[in-house]
């Protein structure tokens, strides 16, 4: 029988069945609160820093006070997979406004909390990475920049499953949202590329998207093979006649597209600049990132 997972919560490590928050928790009541999903490979977490990063940014972005700082911050993730003895697999890192009363002020929270939990995940089937996914458009709308930012990794993620509902529903993989001008935005879960001519062309943050880690890997390494790559509006037409669509993500990591609305793209096979991708981003993160098990030299 395996072992129950260890789940840090403030400072202490938790058997998953007492791992426990408040129900008067904010980030609970009101999804008041940020989050990072980081993948781990080879005993190395990948670009850690970054998404530590873009954590604090997201919270200072709606005022909330991580507790601990940065390098604190590091170790709790570090030593929440060490002491579940991983080597591969995700980690979904919280910080919730923290306990408060009923009501929407976040001053009723005194303290917020920070909950590290290490995991395995497989977002899609294996076959999915052979032959590629089937997307279908969402018709819930990416929340505008006058509204929340979609910089802000925030709890409250109810739009993207309620796109997800209605991929699901058209039997689909994944869902497309678009923003308000119509433009596509992301996935639900995914940041979407697509490939005609040869170039390589994203949808820019300011239509939607959010500025994955695993986006930013892959414009790197797109560039490193000497691709062209644009961040530009595209419209759904666009990868309706695009040459090669794939997605990325923590956890998706680098997934080919097949079909689109019931639109075949390209030939319907994953394609060349598809499959040397997904191939760079496997070898760089077996060989990258923060060790977990050992001081880097």
């Amino acid at each position: 029988m395996s072992q129950p997972l260890k789940i840090h919560i403030d400072g202490q490590l938790y058997d998953e069945p007492e791992a426990k928050i408040s129900v008067f928790d904010h980030g609970l009541l009101y999804g008041d609160g940020v989050f990072e999903g980081i993948r781990f490979y080879n005993d190395r977490v990948f670009r850690l820093d970054e998404h530590i990063d873009r954590l604090y940014d997201s919270a200072k972005a709606i005022h909330l006070t991580i507790p601990i700082d940065k390098a604190e911050m590091i170790e709790a993730v570090l030593s929440t997979i060490r002491a579940n003895d991983l080597h591969d697999g995700y980690i979904r890192l919280v910080v919730t406004r923290g306990v408060g009363g009923l009501g929407l002020s976040p001053y009723r929270c005194k303290k917020a909390s920070v909950i590290v939990i290490a995991s395995t995940i497989a977002l899609y089937d294996p076959e999915a990475y052979e032959k590629g996914l089937k997307l279908v458009t969402c018709a819930t709308r990416r929340p505008n920049h006058d509204s929340l930012s979609p910089a802000v990794k925030s709890l409250n993620y109810l739009s993207n499953v309620m796109a997800k509902v209605e991929a699901i529903a058209a039997d689909g993989d994944e869902g497309v949202m678009l923003n308000a001008a119509g433009y596509v935005a992301e996935c639900t879960g995914d940041n979407i590329f697509i490939v005609k001519g040869g170039i390589v062309y994203t949808p820019p943050v300011h239509a939607g998207a959010l500025n994955g880690i695993t986006r930013k890997a892959v414009i790197e390494l797109a560039r490193a093979r000497g691709l062209e790559l644009v961040e530009t509006e595209m419209a759904r037409y666009d990868l309706y006649t695009a040459d090669e669509l794939f997605l990325t993500g923590t956890a998706a990591e680098v997934v080919p597209v097949r079909i689109y609305d019931e639109r075949v793209i390209g030939d319907g096979t994953p394609g060349p600049v598809t499959r040397d991708l997904i191939a760079d981003f496997h070898r760089l993160v077996q060989s990258t990132g923060t060790p977990i098990y050992t001081v880097a030299t």
